[in-house]
Order: C-alpha cells, then structure tokens, then sequence
C-alpha cells in the first residue's frame, strides 16, 4: 500500500504551512512546493484508484475512533475518481498558474497557499464520512475562495468577493441548521450511521433537514435562485481561479448535494425536484449567457447552465443518468477549465474583457485562440469531442425513461449554447483585429497546461472507453447505499473487535 486517504489532508495542510517558512529560505520554493505535493498527491490518487478496482472502499479511521463515532475518510470508486479529478485539475492550474502574473513575493505566498488550501478543502468535502467535517471543509474551501476572488486589489474584485462572502455566509447557516437537526434526533454525524437511522427520523424533520441541505449545498453548486455569486466572482478572480472554480470548487458542492440526497434521505419527489430545479437552472444561465458582452461572465453562465444538466442528470435517478451526471461532470472540468484557461489570455490586457476585444486574435495567439476553440466546440457536445459523448448519455438515458419534454428543452437550450460560443469563435478568427488591443503571448507553462487538457478533450472524445470503466464503477457506488453504509459501519465493528 502507497499511502492512505489522510495524507491527501495532511500533506497539503503541512504544505500550506511551510510554504512562507520555506520561501525565506529560496523564494522560488513558493512557487514550486505546491506543485511537487500536487503531483505526489496525484501518483497516490491514481494508485489508491487501482488498489480500489481489486480491493473495495478504503475506509480509513482518523485517531482510533472508529465510525459512527469518529472521523473517517471514504475512498470509494466515486469518491476516488472525483479526488483524481480534483488533484489532476488542480495540478494542471498550478502549472498555468506558475507564471501566469508578475506578482511579487508576498502575493505569490498568499496566491499559492489559497490555492492550495482550496483544492484540499475540495477534496476533504469528498473523502469525509461525516456530516460535520464536511462543513468544516466546505468553510476551508470557501475562505479560500473569498480571498481568491479579491486578490486582484480593486473596487469590482472587493465587490464580488463580499458578495460571495454574504451568500456564502447564508449557506454555512443553513448547513448548520440541518446539522443541529440531524444530530438532535439521531445523535449521530457520520454519514453511513444516518442513512442507516434515517428511518428513525419524523417525517417532518426529515424533510426539513433536506431542505436546509439542498439549499445551503445549492449555494456551492451553482443552483439557480442561489447562484447570485457566480457571474461577479468568476469575473473578478483571476483567470486560474476561474477555472478552479468551474473545475474543482463547484463538483465538490455538487457532490455533497447528491451523496445527500442519494444516500443520507430517501424522500418521495426528490429527483423530481432535481429535475425541475436543474432545468430552470439551465434554460436561465444559458439565456443569460447569450446576452453578455463579457468573456468571462459568458463564461461564468455557460458553467451554470451545465451545473444545471448535471443535476438533471442524476436527477433521473437511474445508473444510466448518475453515469451521464458523472460524464458531464469529467468533461466540464476539463473543458471549462481550458476555455477559462485560455480566454484569460484572450482578454489579458483588458480590464472590462469584452468578447469584443478578442476580434482578429487568431493571427497573434494561434495556439491559444485554437485552443479555446477546441473548448468552445467540445463544450456545446459537437462529436467527436469529450462533450458530445456526456451530452448524449444524458439525451440516452432521458429517453429511456420517457422523459421526451426534458430532450427536448436540452435540445433547444444546446443552440442557444451554440449560438454564443461560436459568436465569440468568429469574431477571433474572422474579425479584424482591434488597434487599441495588445495581445498577450502565453507562458511556456500555461501552453504546456492548455495543450494538456487540449490533449484530454481529444482523448475522450475519440477514446471514450479511456473513463467508462471508471464511471461505470463510480455511479454504482453512488446507487449501493446499502453497501455504502456497509462499508463504513462494518470498519467500525472490526476496529472494535
């Protein structure tokens, strides 16, 4: 065995902490730290994922408290392939990241510890086992993001980060509110030992508890009416953080969304209530985007809309629509994160960054502009890309439950997507170029970050079977609750005996 589900909390938090120590040591190990634990981080993701496939759930007991009573990590095939994800993203930003702004030493320890605790925040959301911790690294996660979002020094930076903090803030309430619930009629926080209780619960309180969840985890997944955050902060941050949002961020809150509803509650019409709410969600962000004379708020509510299929997905409630909500999820990370990725470079000198500032780009930034081309294209599902193949699972497994309204409302919403992505292509290549606009040419390390999701978006859509496997096995893990609860309480029982 390589390792265990802890060091992908502890190494990243003791990194945080020696990161500004070690930079008073040589500067440039700011910089570089974060990155070697990243990639250690991912070699022991990819190996636990293996050892998973033949072995089953790592559960791993956190200071000799064996579950319910103490804290565990879960490395499940689903939580597995959404750390791998999260850590591969996460790498893959750095990389970018590493000399993406001239910023002096000071702001580089604040930029790289951020980031770092953002993506373990992320990740802790993931493994833990208990309801309490995953507050605790929701509140990791969202400090981080705050402080991102204002990092750039301005008014509309300040803005949006207070905005996010405030709505933030209402999320942390609500989540603590189902918390105290929860605890005070089942006495437990472990997460296996309430799905296991749940049935214990009245009625009433139950569904109260699920509201207060789907509302506070809403807030992090981007849910429409709770969104509000969304367009500002992805605007304002920097380009990086922008597609760690979309990238890791947002799948972390999604994921919380559904391992509650999935496996915590079995309450009537909830993947109805998914369904519907997804739907609004969609159809309004992408209306909303066509509207936008801004990349990166186009941007920000193309990352909504697509939040919004993923929760109709999993809201059909079939493995055949947890595979295709999973897809979904893969391919947006990888997409969206390039298009963030490299549209920051397209508006780089800009501090409005109007789509309009990109006329003309093609001849100046080829490799960038063809880049976010390849995003623009594999994001809207046109095949033989990675977007097509999640777009059609969701259509497939739609179909096969008789859902012909929600096709068709995907397929109408797909042209409106369609429509402003290929606006905004057009203009890079068949617009001539602004005077007043100064292209900037991208570092060697954020074309070698673009060029590897490039990479990615190609192997997916011409290799589909690359991830299959992994989805197969990860929206099976989601839909054994059974064995989900097995799993954990069983590692307790032994741990005692």
């Amino acid at each position: 065995m390589v390792g265990t589900p802890v060091l992908f909390i502890a190494i990243p938090l003791l990194a945080a902490f020696l990161i500004p120590l070690l930079g008073f040591v040589w500067k440039e190990s700011v910089r570089i730290l974060p990155g070697l634990v990243l990639l250690y981080l991912l070699y022991l993701a990819v190996n636990l994922m293996g050892q998973v496939a033949h072995s089953g759930t790592i559960v791993e007991v956190i200071a000799g408290w064996a579950p319910p009573w103490g804290i565990n990590l879960v490395f499940s095939p689903l939580t597995g392939l959404l750390t791998t994800l999260m850590i591969l993203m996460g790498f893959i930003i750095w990389i970018y990241s590493y000399r993406f702004k001239n910023i002096d030493f000071r702001e580089a320890v604040k930029y790289f510890i951020l980031l770092l605790m953002m993506i373990t925040g992320s990740v802790g959301i993931v493994l833990t086992g208990d309801i309490f911790n995953q507050f605790v690294f929701i509140e990791i996660t969202s400090i981080s993001a705050y402080a991102l979002t204002a990092f750039y020094k301005g008014r509309d930076s300040a803005e949006a980060s207070f905005k996010y903090l405030i709505i933030g803030s209402l999320s942390s309430m609500f989540l603590l509110l189902a918390i105290v619930l929860i605890y005070s009629q089942l006495g437990t926080l472990n997460m296996a030992d309430i799905a296991d209780k749940a049935h214990l619960m009245k009625p009433g309180f139950k569904i109260l508890a699920l509201i207060f969840f789907i509302t506070g985890l809403g807030i992090e997944a981007e849910i429409f009416p709770l969104n509000g955050w969304t367009p500002d902060a992805y605007a304002q941050a920097p380009g990086p953080v922008g597609a760690a949002f979309s990238g890791i961020v947002v799948k972390a809150g999604v994921y919380a969304m559904i391992r509650v509803i999935f496996t915590l509650f079995d309450v009537s019409g909830t993947h109805q209530f998914l369904i519907i709410i997804g739907m609004i969600t969609l159809i309004i962000a992408e209306m909303a985007a066509v509207k936008q004379d801004r990349l990166k708020r186009m941007l920000a509510y193309s990352s909504i809309g697509q939040m919004g299929l993923v929760i109709v997905a999993f809201g059909i409630g079939t493995e055949e629509g947890v595979f295709a909500a999973l897809f979904l999820m893969l391919n947006h990370a990888i997409i969206k994160s390039l298009l963030f990725l490299s549209g920051s470079y397209l508006v780089y000198n800009s501090t409005e960054k109007y789509i309009h500032e990109t006329d003309g780009l093609a001849k100046h930034l080829p490799i960038t502009s063809f880049l976010f081309a390849l995003g623009a294209i594999a994001i809207v599902g046109m095949p033989p890309f990675a977007g097509f193949w999640s777009k059609w699972s969701i259509l497939s497994a739609a179909a096969h439950s008789n859902m012909i309204l929600v096709i068709v409302l995907i397929l109408s919403v797909s042209i409106i997507e369609l429509v402003y992505y290929f606006r905004v292509v057009n203009r890079i290549y068949f617009f001539p170029k602004q005077k007043e606009v100064e292209p900037k040419r991208p570092t060697i390390n954020a074309l070698i970050a673009m060029s590897i999701l490039g990479i990615l978006i190609l192997v997916i859509g011409f290799y589909p079977d690359s991830v299959t496997g992994y989805l197969h096995s990860a929206s099976q893990s989601l839909l054994e609750k059974g064995k989900y609860i097995q799993d954990v309480l069983s590692t307790g029982q032994l741990f005692i005996q």
